[in-house]
């Protein structure tokens, strides 16, 4: 068959090392791709590139539609964003699989217990507070915001719902932390449920992060797919490895409509980098799940059940397995999973998908970005105005000061300090930071975004106003969240 051309970065650290020993695999088990490496990692961030990789690498990405990925450093220190993260977002990679399986001769405490483990964690992968926006409101204090979509929703859910139809997985779990945020998150749980009625076959259910955690240290057996926010995601999927055997044994694959990133989720571990001893297994494991998305299913299922003899029979690297049987090093350990191709081992073959799993097509050039959004539009208004400023004065000095600013029909509501109501009502024991919210409603009807400004300028008269948030109504619900205690 022809070959299919895909873009490779070796990466980091021990990156070169792996891939070069996957790469190795795939050819003894003449998988038809055709690599064109591209330069990406911290070396470019040092040469002057910011993103961490060249015009040329991003434009051979594009226009590919695969990048097959070794681990890649950030440099510290330096205010430099993740390349990592950089490229999952730019390239709309929204959908992060984590498949999280027990392997026969990597020990753990459930694999000794005789419960097997098979399950995957989807994280929603633009969004959330890896959206990475910031601002110091005062010098002592910090803010992050975090964007929860409709639409990101909907696509991370719909991918949740089609990998499982076709890889036989028979319950959809979403995990999240509605219960407090109940805007951000109960979006997130709103829009799961909205998707998880296209799938009547598929069991769904959610559940609290927390309640996840907990659930994932002692019945893990009970999931089968969970979804998830971003950082929540990461948390849990990093959780989830340590079921398995740790990141050695943790693949991962970031799926977009255009472009998808397949990689191992560890680290670079420079303090092993060059001395042939690293673990390829979670490199060759999101080599599998690669093969399996370009349709290339023969060959994943080969090299997957090659791993599998490869590990039953007790063959291992320094970070896992029996110590009483030496280890071996990167190549020794590849070349042994190439002996083994052809073999199947005893415990299990690799899982085959319910129905074919393959959607790449190569990417073509959008005219422009994509707008993604809500058609059907509900009436809204502006119903009142949070100012956050800036003052060491007491909530009830504050007040009368505030209350010069209201004009026709707006009053003010609420005070809080860090999320908890200190005035009109609150407590003596509430203790405060430098960064209040003051809160001003339309007692009736709706106002407008010229008055807010007016009134937000007006107070800044007074104090300094460092962030403003209008207060909007859709289908005349509130759209804003009530502080602790209010």
């Amino acid at each position: 068959m022809d070959k299919i051309k895909i873009a490779v970065a070796k990466g980091d650290g021990i990156g070169p090392e792996v891939m070069d020993a996957v790469l190795r695999i795939f050819e003894a088990a003449q998988v038809p791709l055709e690599y064109s490496f591209v330069d990406m990692g911290k070396s470019f961030y040092d040469k002057g590139f910011s993103t961490g990789m060249t015009p040329e690498a991003k434009e051979t990405v594009e226009s590919l539609g695969i990048l097959f990925k070794g681990p890649m450093e950030t440099p510290k220190g330096k205010g430099v964003k993740s390349i990592n993260v950089t490229a999952r977002k730019t390239w709309s990679t929204y959908a992060n699989r984590r498949h999280f399986k027990s392997l026969t001769g990597v020990d753990t405490v459930f694999s000794k217990a005789a419960i097997p483990i098979d399950l995957t964690i989807v994280r929603e992968n633009i969004e959330g507070t890896y959206g990475g926006i910031e601002h110091m409101l005062t010098q002592d204090v910090a803010l992050c915001r975090r964007f929860i979509t409709r639409p990101g929703s909907l696509q991370v859910h719909r991918f949740a719902f089609e990998m499982a139809k076709k890889e036989g997985f028979k319950k959809v779990t979403c995990a999240h932390k509605a219960n407090i945020m109940k805007l951000t998150d109960g979006l997130f749980l709103e829009t799961f449920y909205e998707v998880a009625k296209e799938y009547p076959e598929i069991e769904s259910n959610d559940i609290i992060v927390d309640d996840l955690a907990m659930k994932l240290v002692s019945k893990p057996q009970t999931f089968e797919v969970v979804v998830l926010t971003n950082l929540q995601g990461d948390i849990m999927s990093d959780l989830c490895a340590g079921l398995v055997g740790g990141l050695g044994f943790a693949p991962s694959a970031n799926i977009g409509d255009n472009i998808s990133i397949f990689e191992a989720v560890h680290g670079t571990a420079p303090d092993i980098m060059g001395k042939n001893i690293a673990n390829p297994t979670a490199l060759l494991l999101s080599g599998f799940m690669m093969l399996r998305y370009l349709g290339l299913m023969n060959q994943a299922n080969a090299i997957e059940n090659a791993l599998l003899v490869t590990l039953e029979e007790g063959n291992h690297t320094g970070d896992f397995g029996d110590k009483s049987k030496p280890s071996l090093n990167t190549t020794e350990f590849s070349d042994l999973i190439i002996r083994n191709l052809g073999r199947v081992p005893a415990a299990g073959e690799a899982r085959k998908a319910a129905a074919a799993v393959s959607s790449y097509k190569i990417p073509s050039l959008p005219a422009t970005q994509k707008m993604m959004f809500t058609e059907s539009r509900k009436p809204e208004a502006v119903i009142g105005v949070d100012l956050f400023f800036e003052s060491q004065k007491t909530a009830a000095e504050i007040a009368p000061m505030l209350q010069k600013h209201e004009r026709d029909g707006v009053k003010l509501i609420m005070i809080s300090n860090r999320g908890t109501q200190v005035w009109p009502t609150g407590s003596v024991f509430t203790e405060c930071v430098d960064q209040y919210r003051a809160r001003f409603e339309v007692k009736e009807g709706s106002s407008n975004l010229s008055e807010m400004m007016k009134l937000a300028e007006s107070a800044g008269g007074d104090f300094f106003v460092s962030s403003v948030e209008l207060l909007r109504s859709f289908d005349g619900k509130p759209a804003y969240s009530l502080a602790q205690g209010q």
